[in-house]
């Protein structure tokens, strides 16, 4: 692809820039919200082209601005968005829960915004060296750019696609406001409420105790059939057959037995299942990661070739190198110091965490360039195991250096995959580069302030309202390498070794027998289950059968509603989610 004339038209302009952070914002309080709940987040930059596309629109027609909004202006201001929307990798669902559940002691808000700023700055800065390569030269395709830029094309070569999916994903956006509102506000004068949990018809118990006792009940919420529409079928199915054996099979006998807490709920039952979870997900990231060694030598030989210096007009064009070096000079020490000044962390475990994490930023970028997925839980893992060696019994350590790499790892790749889509709209990638600074501090001034309107302390952690499940993998991965294998019940100890042992055979199958891939359970999903509570999964997977009914019957129905839909469902229940525990805070709900 010939790419070495980059257009002069508009691009980051202030409208852009104010636009992406407020559409990136908000989205960023959705994946705080759903990814609190489920586990997942989600990708905002298309739903933000869209959404920016009709807005401007709107403004267009009724004359409250003069110019319209170009399709370069859109791809800035999608980079400004997808940064700030990606502010959740930076440990507010991960890392800085899991520290809480285990100290039981709350983050502060300017240590939160600092700390996360800094480490996806960082992130940003490392895809510096990996965007020439990477793009210009392998042509790896970031499906997810390639995706965007496409979306962008058809939203501004056809207005009605994108007035279309823009109505679908507002009337979606109030369909799940108006659940939440009904479901969630206590006002005596609401005409009637939308219970949160809707009971299996019958009198039906397990063990003498009713299902709801186990998790098994249908969730009153359309965030959880948005997010089981956009996961995909072999994820949700996986999710509800762990669902099944964890909630339906092991609970009650593990209850039966007197080793389940007998207040069972999904806060003591989770006790156990984490255990099994934590190490299934765990071993078949790491092993699926050992099959893409190839990518991380390739990852590692393409990079050194960025440090020769530019040779051409179009490698002048691109983020000079000089950038790379300045950023890395500021930023790698105010991280080492907050690690330290935050944490106690020992100065030279800081500085390790940084070079450590230079290299998962290369590794994780690659791989979301060649697959669309960006392992940061197995990196992270990585980088738990080595800081378990390292620093033994310290989980503060362990979690806040997995936090550094894992995050710089994210960011790297989220840039990457917008400067993927500038590639081929022959956008400045400079301006894409600088977009990405101004949606961090978006992110971070949405997601510090909504993160202790929610969690104010450890208590609502690993609770059904908040499960966390991404936060209890970290936290068992922490404490086992702090405290290790003796300190568990032997029934714990044995579904460790039974979860990490299903967790490569199923890496295993995939890799040598791909024909019967949809029949294997996804072990991420499959393990995700056992940290989820069973009521989420129920409702994620009909939502997933939804969506396939849509593709199978109806593609092209598919093709344009079910990512508008879902997205809108996600927005609008937590937007009203978030707006509702700020109200109960000022004392007006």
């Amino acid at each position: 692809m010939d790419n070495s004339i980059i257009t002069t038209q508009r691009q980051l302009t202030i409208r852009a820039i104010i636009a992406g952070m407020l559409l990136g914002g908000f989205m960023c309080l959705s994946n705080l919200y759903v990814s609190l709940k489920t586990g997942w987040s989600f990708g905002v930059t298309i739903t933000a082209g869209i959404l920016a596309y009709a807005i401007f629109a709107f403004l267009l027609r009724v004359k409250l601005i003069k110019t319209h909004f170009g399709m370069l202006e859109n791809n800035a201001m999608q980079s400004v968005a997808s940064a700030a929307g990606f502010m959740t990798g930076g440990g507010t669902v991960a890392a800085i829960p899991a520290l809480m559940m285990i100290t039981g002691e709350a983050m502060d808000g300017t240590q939160m915004f600092f700390w996360i700023s800094s480490i996806a700055f960082l992130g940003v800065v490392m895809a510096i060296p990996m965007k020439q390569q990477m793009i210009n030269v392998e042509q790896l395709r970031f499906p997810s750019g390639i995706a965007a830029a496409e979306t962008l094309k058809a939203l501004h070569g056809d207005g009605a696609e994108g007035t279309k999916k823009a109505r679908l994903l507002g009337f979606a956006g109030i369909a799940g406001a108006l659940v939440a509102f009904f479901r969630d506000a206590q006002y005596k004068w609401l005409p009637f409420s939308i219970p949160e949990r809707i009971n299996f018809p019958g009198n039906f118990m397990l063990r003498d105790r009713p299902l709801r006792d186990f998790t098994l009940y249908f969730e009153g919420s359309l965030i959880m059939i948005g997010a089981g529409a956009i996961m995909g079928w072999r994820a949700a199915w996986s999710m509800l057959l762990g669902a099944v054996i964890n909630f339906g099979i092991l609970a009650p006998y593990l209850y039966a037995q007197g080793i389940i807490d007998t207040r069972l709920g999904y806060k003591h039952i989770v006790a156990w299942s984490v255990w099994f979870g934590s190490a299934m997900i765990l071993t078949s990231g790491l092993l699926a990661f050992a099959f893409q060694w190839k990518t991380v030598v390739r990852a590692v030989k393409s990079v050194s070739a960025a440090f020769g210096g530019p040779q051409t007009l179009e490698e002048l064009k691109e983020v000079p190198m000089t950038w790379f070096f300045i950023g890395v000079l500021i930023l790698g020490p105010i991280v080492i110091f907050l690690e330290w000044f935050f944490f106690g962390i020992k100065i030279w475990m800081g500085a390790i965490s940084i070079f450590l994490g230079f290299f998962i930023a290369i590794v994780a970028s690659r791989a979301t360039g060649e697959t669309d997925t960006t392992p940061t839980g197995a990196l992270g893992k990585i980088t738990q195991i080595t800081f378990g060696a390292l620093d033994p019994g310290n989980t503060t350590t362990n979690l806040m250096t997995a936090n550094v790499t894992g995050g710089m790892g994210l960011h790297a790749a989220d840039l990457l995959t917008d400067l993927k889509s500038g590639y081929i709209l022959k956008a400045d990638p400079r301006q894409q580069f600088w977009a990405q600074f101004f949606g961090v501090i978006a992110g971070s001034i949405f997601v510090v302030p909504a993160y202790r309107i929610l969690i104010p302390t450890a208590d609502v952690l690993g609770t059904e309202r908040w499960p966390a499940p991404g936060a209890q993998t970290w936290k068992g991965v922490a404490e086992l390498l702090a405290k290790g294998f003796h300190t568990l019940h032997p029934t714990a100890q044995a579904a460790i070794w039974v979860g990490a042992t299903l967790g490569i055979v199923f890496v295993l199958l995939e890799k040598f027998a791909p024909r019967f891939r949809r029949f294997i359970p996804s072990a991420t999903g499959l393990g995700l289950a056992f940290t989820t509570p069973a009521n989420n999964t129920i409702a994620m997977f009909l939502g997933a059968v939804i969506a396939l009914l849509l593709e199978n019957k109806k593609p092209t129905l598919a093709d344009d509603a079910v990512v508008p839909v879902a997205s809108g469902f996600i927005a609008g229940e937590s937007m009203i989610g978030v707006l509702l525990a700020v109200l109960v805070i000022f004392g007006l709900s």
